[in-house]
């Protein structure tokens, strides 16, 4: 029996579209501020441990995950602690703390940013 539950995630106001990080890649260069933030996101998901920590988050029931319930990826729990923070700093999860556990999730805005970049630069099929 798990005692964890749902939180609604953040939306705009009416009439108030999401801000992306960046441009899409085709639109213009980016400023220095963009490529940062960016380059930050990208870097914090270029390892494979964290990759696999952000989907675990991303893709679990409730769009939220405990700690307990994805730090089973061939690491130590420290160094799990470690790459949560990675993603936090970079501004891909958050966490809230209940007891003894930590709850992460998906920062809301984060997978739109990150497909609007990309998916307006790939090359139509």
């Amino acid at each position: 029996m798990s005692n964890t539950k749902v939180l609604p995630l953040l939306e705009s106001a009416p009439g108030q579209a999401e801000a992306p990080c960046c441009p899409p890649l085709t639109e213009r260069p980016f400023t220095v501020e963009e490529a940062e933030t960016a380059a930050r996101m990208f870097k914090a998901l270029g390892d494979p441990v964290r990759l696999r920590l952000f989907s675990a988050v991303a893709s679990h029931e409730g769009g939220e995950a405990c700690v307990c319930d994805i730090s089973d990826v061939g690491v130590s729990q420290p160094t799990v602690s470690h790459h949560l923070k990675k993603l936090k700093e970079a501004g891909l999860l958050t966490s809230e703390r209940r007891g003894t556990w930590v709850y992460y999730r998906v920062e809301p805005t984060v997978l739109a940013a990150m497909g609007q970049l990309l998916i307006k630069a790939a090359p139509a099929a």
